[in-house]
């Protein structure tokens, strides 16, 4: 049986490889192969650690990714269902006063349906915006529908709001329409 020789180290083995990557039976000629043997290392080592860095950005990157799909990821079918609301708003404020009475199931019907889609709204990071008349017109929330001049109004407060807009967490779901005043 032959003699089994002791593993050698990196740094050893790389010692007896010369410029051509072959190796040397007497070890490394000069000191000019082992410092070309230790920035190959030390590119190598580079290399590596920036693989390491892109690796963890990917996965920074989907973490975040994967967050975002979660919290805005059904915002269409929320901008679908805000004309649900709208046209329930719409029921419950064309009802008049004498009906409220004969209709009172009916109302009530309508109303638990408003407060349950509110409900469902909320648990989902979906919010009202309810500009007041009189309030200052903001272009990041408000959709100016008309602009009127308005006597006792300043120009750029709202005068008139048509639908209330709607925030999906931080982002603009849609906005509330609303009229303006045009006074100078």
């Amino acid at each position: 049986m032959a003699e089994q020789d002791e593993p050698r180290s990196l740094d050893e083995l790389a010692a007896e490889v010369d410029e051509n990557g072959e190796v040397s039976a007497e070890g490394p000629e000069s000191s000019d192969d082992l410092e070309i043997l230790k920035r190959e290392r030390d590119e190598i080592r580079d290399r590596f650690i920036r693989a390491l860095a892109d690796a963890e950005n990917t996965r920074k990157r989907a973490e975040r990714d994967r967050r975002e799909a979660e919290n805005y990821g059904g915002s269409k079918l929320a901008r679908d269902l805000l004309p649900v609301h709208d046209n329930l708003r719409r029921a419950l404020d064309a009802i008049a006063e004498d009906q409220r009475e004969a209709q009172k199931a009916l109302i009530e019907g309508i109303e638990l349906t408003m407060r349950e889609l509110l409900s469902v709204f909320k648990k989902h990071g979906i919010h009202p915006i309810e500009p007041q008349v009189g309030d200052k017109f903001d272009p990041q929330q408000h959709q100016a529908m008309f602009e009127a001049p308005v006597p006792g109004t300043k120009a750029g407060e709202i005068i008139q709001v048509a639908t209330q807009g709607f925030m999906l967490h931080d982002r603009l779901l849609r906005p509330a329409q609303v009229g303006v005043s045009s006074m100078k």
